[in-house]
């Protein structure tokens, strides 16, 4: 395997991936299928049991999520299959993770139980995987009816073509995304074609960021796919890695219901899906933007105004981290007015239980699963424009950080978290700030600019009108008209 490159945004040009059937795999690959009853099954297994990549490199674990009766192996499938049973819990993520956790292999290939793959499918991924160990590769598929056809008719086919009518075949709308942006090399987030059920990856990047979350019944592809993003993956989209998918997708069948499933999990997990995040007010489970503030040597009262100004600014969708030495921070008796720590102690306090606000000892080295961080001088509030403005400035070309020199020359910035992660990928965890900088300024970019945008002068307030007072004016009674007329009446009855 070369060195790993360094390869800009989602562009993998740099890589050149052997050529089909004229080289020799060297890295183990486990094929993990979640199954609930298992209806093609047996298709599946025979297209497998037919691939080009070798026996001895290839594993199949079929993950029994609870069907009954359970399933039993077919006859005709790879030499090393076996059946994982799920234990606890259930869903498509659950049976996932239960089986990468039993596999044995370097690379881990996602496939579904109604998928029949070309016979180089395995092998089309997996090259990639030996050019370079931080890609996720993305096989492709088609929709077909599921045909009259026997497992030996799908081993013994030398194409796919052979046993399915490709040409009523219903194409994924991925290949049309694929396509529009040169095969995601110019694709803004190319994490959301990786919607399974076909793609492979490096087995330690699947455990680096938690597997799948077995909390997410639908969209749980596409959400561990972001978070693949925010690790600092590149996808590529393999064309020679075909398989047909039996049956419509449930877009097909019910398209309104299948959307409205899906939106609350993303919308909680997935802050780059702002058309999910309308509701003002909300709080969501994985914020927009953490805002890192270091607090050790700093007063209550300074604290206190940054966090405000934090949270009183137009993007509400955030998250402040307080920085300081909170777990060192001795108990037992002490005086109260006289502790050293006197000032973290009344930030512990007043912070320290409003769920927007964090206190963390260190920073970690990315903000993930957040897509964006914010780091700079406690003691220079954020303006209410700040976040809003610096995040529209990384997103016209994505650059990966954005430095604003401050007057007294500090530096406040905006990291992209999957050009952190890139970098942490490149240099391994405990490089030194400006070693990651150096990486992020090959792959994404950082661009510098001065704080006037992003710390906009306050506008004058408007002078006061001039009052110029009326001229006084002795006012004279004036009778009403009821006695006026009193007034006539007495004087006429007056006698003379």
């Amino acid at each position: 395997m070369d060195a790993r490159p360094a390869l800009p945004q989602n562009d993998y040009s740099a890589v050149t991936p052997p050529e089909l059937g004229a080289w020799s795999p060297t890295l183990s690959v486990s094929v993990v299928i979640p199954a609930h009853g298992g209806e093609h099954l047996e298709l599946t297994l025979a297209a497998l049991a037919a691939q080009t990549y070798p026996d001895h490199l290839m594993e199949v674990l079929v993950v029994d999520d609870g069907s009954e009766p359970p399933i039993r192996l077919p006859e005709i499938r790879p030499v090393n299959t076996r059946v994982v049973r799920v234990e606890t819990g259930w869903g498509i993520a659950n049976a996932v993770n239960t089986g990468v956790k039993a596999a044995d292999g370097e690379i881990v290939q996602r496939l579904d139980a109604d998928m029949v793959a070309c016979r180089e499918h395995v092998e089309a991924q997996a090259r990639w995987h030996h050019a370079t160990d931080y890609l996720v590769t993305i096989g492709m598929k088609k929709f077909v009816a599921a045909p009259p056809v026997t497992a030996r008719q799908v081993f013994h086919a030398e194409r796919l073509d052979d046993v399915f009518d490709l040409s009523a075949a219903v194409p994924s709308s991925t290949e049309a995304t694929i396509e529009k942006t040169d095969g995601l090399r110019k694709s803004r987030n190319p994490y959301h074609v990786c919607t399974g059920p076909t793609f492979a990856l490096p087995r330690e990047i699947f455990h680096a960021v938690g597997g799948l979350d077995p909390n997410v019944l639908r969209g749980e592809d596409t959400e561990f796919s972001y978070r693949l993003a925010m690790h600092g993956v590149v996808f590529v989209p393999e064309m020679l890695a075909q398989a047909v998918h039996l049956g419509l997708p449930a877009q097909h069948r019910d398209r309104e219901r299948a959307v409205r499933a899906v939106e609350p999990y993303l919308a909680h997990r997935i802050p780059l899906r702002r058309d999910l995040r309308k509701d003002r007010g909300r709080r969501w489970l994985v914020p927009y933007v953490e805002i890192v503030l270091d607090v050790t040597d700093t007063s209550e009262s300074v604290v206190r105004q940054a966090v405000a100004a934090a949270l009183d600014g137009k993007l509400q969708d955030v998250v402040v981290t307080l920085v300081g030495p909170w777990s060192r921070m001795a108990g037992g008796r002490r005086s109260v007015l006289g502790d050293p720590c006197f000032e973290l102690r009344l930030m512990r306090e007043l912070f320290g239980h409003d769920e927007r606000i964090r206190l963390i000892d260190e920073a970690a080295p990315t903000p993930a699963p957040a897509p964006f961080r914010y780091r700079g001088p406690v003691d220079v509030p954020l303006h209410r424009a700040t976040l809003e403005r610096m995040i529209e400035t990384v997103q016209k070309d994505l650059t990966g950080i954005l430095v604003v020199n401050l007057p007294d020359g500090r530096t406040a910035r905006l990291e992209r978290t999957s050009a952190l992660g890139r970098a942490v990928l490149l240099a391994g965890r405990g490089a030194a700030d400006d070693d990651l900088d150096g990486i992020v300024e090959t792959t994404h970019g950082v661009r510098r600019e001065g704080p006037d945008r992003y710390w906009p002068a306050a506008t004058p307030a408007k002078p006061a009108p001039v009052t110029i007072p009326a001229p006084e004016v002795t006012s004279v009674p004036v009778e009403s008209p009821e006695k006026t007329l009193l007034r006539r009446l007495k004087s006429a009855l007056r006698p003379n």
